[in-house]
């Protein structure tokens, strides 16, 4: 067996025991938008062979396929937010999955409880400038649509770090290959359900 193989071989031991570890839960992702929750947990859920959830797009078929600005603007964020809640808590009884959730679903005690309860949470941490990048090119955040963006967004991420951090772990997310942030996710994930086998897959 090459040296290739036999890494390749090491990963897919240890992806198939963080699974078993998991005993069904969910895998949750928290943290702000622009954070790459979608887009690494879409990768994430590749790796461990477990289905991608997006909360957003769950909501969004929950209200006949109307956008989240929609859902905004007609109805305002008191009643997005408990729908929200809802969703999140139908999804956590789904079984082995990999859940994106909204930036702001994490603030909600009744959510962060039952997430902690029902899952392993990992909070993908971004400073604001990376944030600001990944979304000012896009009109479908309707928390942003302020004459300051930039400083909409410090002001969201000093009111959301605080419960942030009692998501389970922290990776952080910046300007490099996505497959590096979801490495360093599977890394945390080993760490914290197989402590005792956490350097088997490195060979050591």
């Amino acid at each position: 067996m090459t040296e290739i193989a036999a890494r390749h071989q090491d990963s897919t031991t240890r992806e198939a025991d963080i699974v078993a570890a998991l005993h069904g839960r969910p895998v949750v992702l928290v943290g702000m938008m622009g954070s790459g929750k979608s887009t690494i947990g879409r990768r994430l859920g590749a790796r461990l062979h477990m289905p991608f959830l997006d909360a957003d797009h769950e909501i969004e078929v929950a209200h006949a396929g109307m956008s989240v600005s929609e859902i905004f603007a007609q109805h305002g964020e008191p009643y997005f937010r408990d729908g929200e809640a809802r969703v999140i808590a139908r999804l956590l009884e789904g079984g082995s999955c990999v859940i994106a959730t909204g930036g702001g679903a994490f603030m909600r005690e009744e959510t962060r409880n039952r997430i902690h309860d029902k899952a392993v949470s990992i909070w993908l941490k971004a400073d604001g400038d990376v944030i600001l990048k990944r979304v000012k090119r896009r009109a479908d955040r309707p928390l942003l649509q302020t004459p300051d963006p930039a400083a909409t967004i410090e002001r969201l991420i000093a009111e959301r770090s605080p419960f942030y951090q009692f998501a389970d772990l922290a990776v952080a997310s910046r300007d490099v290959p996505h497959e590096k942030i979801v490495d360093e996710c599977i890394d945390a994930l080993s760490a914290h359900l197989l402590p005792a086998g956490a350097s088997h897959s490195s060979g050591t």
